[in-house]
């Protein structure tokens, strides 16, 4: 932390960050989950850990400190609810009167593309699944991530070659 830094200790400094980034942070997670309660639960959870580590967090770092552990928290609850649904499905078998064969496909597919994206890389898993899932376009993941166009571009290419390998080895289409 440098001299100049205001202490996010300080009462009046938390709050003036809490008023500027809470709801573009909120907003972010709001684009990667879908859902505006569990993005605003992510987001509140992440102020309530900034406040307990408001010595350890430098102001201007303040803001990609937020991103990035709203970001993290939002892949932990991810990957939580993968396990709760697999667990899930292993103790109810529903009848379906489609034929069994087809769902059976279907099951695997969704299982092997879930495995497939969550073997991507962070930041590849990152902007295919705002391309893919929240349906932006490059301009606007290049302002939520912060990086380039033509990064974004190369991160999805990346992604999708990786996707492209690992999906048509078993999925013959």
């Amino acid at each position: 932390m440098t001299e100049q830094d205001p202490s996010i200790c300080e009462q009046k400094v938390y709050e003036s960050i809490f008023r500027t980034h809470y709801g573009s942070v909120t907003r972010y997670i709001y684009y990667k989950c879908g859902d505006l309660q569990q993005a605003e639960d992510i987001v509140q959870d992440v102020f309530i850990k900034l406040w307990r580590l408001c010595a350890t967090v430098s102001f201007s770092k303040v803001k990609a400190y937020l991103y990035r552990a709203a970001s993290n928290s939002f892949l932990n609850e991810k990957a939580h609810e993968k396990i709760v649904l697999k667990h899930v499905k292993q103790k109810s078998n529903p009848i379906d009167n489609e034929d069994p064969e087809f769902v059976l496909q279907m099951g695997e597919f969704q299982l092997k593309l879930k495995e497939a994206i969550g073997a991507l890389p962070e930041k590849e898993r990152e902007v295919f699944l705002l391309s893919r899932m929240e349906k932006k376009t490059y301009g606007e993941i290049s302002e939520l991530v912060g990086i380039g166009v033509k990064a974004v571009e190369r991160r999805m290419s990346k992604a999708l070659l990786q996707l492209r390998e690992e999906l048509g080895k078993e999925f013959k289409f």
